[in-house]
């Protein structure tokens, strides 16, 4: 989906959240606001937000003269994220329906999004998800795509997230013992994506096929991934997407039997989807 007049306000808004992260000064932040709002009158309307995020992103990454802007928050996005562990895997071991559940807990951790122009708080969401429908509601035909893959790709999304994406792959391979995961990440930071620093660092690369896409977007650009996770996005039977950034990338979608996992946190996507923020999906194409 390419970006709207609203999408263009997002991303300059973005430049402001930027310098907050990093405790820039004045000149750095009026610098990084400049350059953003300077950067949006050629943006091109034929290009998806995250394609446009890209170059805003290493722009404003070249002016703060550091290569993750989100380093220091996205740890205590991990941390934070970590310590809602042991209560999920409590409400896994109870639950009568495993899928669902850890389903709505990936969703849940979505949530962790830096660039969203609406916030959510994670404690909040994790206390309602469960008393909460999908608003697009695809688990039955999510289901029957499991039951007959051999092999589903899961595409990362943000980090924190990526936290609950292990839990829910986990539960995955406990529910279908005989699908092969794989779990693909950026190929560098860009806003606070989950890349294989952070993945490997939780243990990705031992619990399933974990990948570089080699990206520069915060979505799966296919022409940007690398030929490896090309031919992986293509062959295999499933692809999981997880947040906005992903369903952006992909929508019109490239493939079949891709299924999307998010919470609406805009207007842009909320009208794309028919829904409202807030919302959650699953949704099938």
């Amino acid at each position: 989906m390419n970006i709207d007049e609203a999408c263009v306000t997002c991303i300059i808004n973005q430049s402001v959240k930027v310098a907050r992260a990093i405790d820039a000064d004045e000149k750095l932040t009026q610098k990084l606001t400049s350059t953003v709002e300077n950067l949006s009158k050629d943006f091109s309307f034929k290009q998806n937000p995250p394609e446009i995020a890209s170059y805003v992103y290493e722009n404003m990454a070249e002016i703060a003269n550091k290569k993750d802007l989100y380093d220091e928050v996205k740890e205590l996005s991990t941390q934070k994220a970590l310590s809602f562990v042991p209560i999920l895997k409590e409400k896994l071991s109870i639950t009568e329906n495993k899928l669902l559940t850890a389903t709505k807990i990936a969703v849940a951790g979505n949530v962790i999004d830096l660039a969203a122009a609406v916030e959510f708080s994670l404690e909040e969401e994790l206390e309602k998800i469960f008393h909460t429908d999908f608003s697009h509601n695809d688990m039955d035909i999510f289901q029957k795509e499991l039951e007959r893959a051999k092999n589903v790709v899961l595409l990362g999304d943000n980090v924190g997230e990526h936290i609950f994406d292990y839990m829910f792959i986990e539960t995955l391979q406990e529910l279908y013992p005989s699908i092969e995961f794989t779990y693909m990440v950026r190929g560098n930071p860009i806003i606070n994506d989950v890349t294989m620093k952070e993945a490997q660092a939780c243990g990705f690369d031992t619990l399933c096929n974990l990948v570089d896409s080699g990206v520069n977007t915060p979505g799966f650009s296919y022409n940007r991934a690398n030929r490896k996770a090309q031919e992986l996005f293509d062959n295999a039977d499933l692809i999981i997407s997880k947040g906005m950034g992903n369903y952006e990338c992909l929508t019109p979608p490239k493939r079949d039997n891709i299924c999307f996992l998010l919470k609406v946190k805009c207007g842009v996507v909320g009208s794309a989807l028919d829904k409202e923020v807030g919302d959650i999906i699953c949704k099938m194409l």
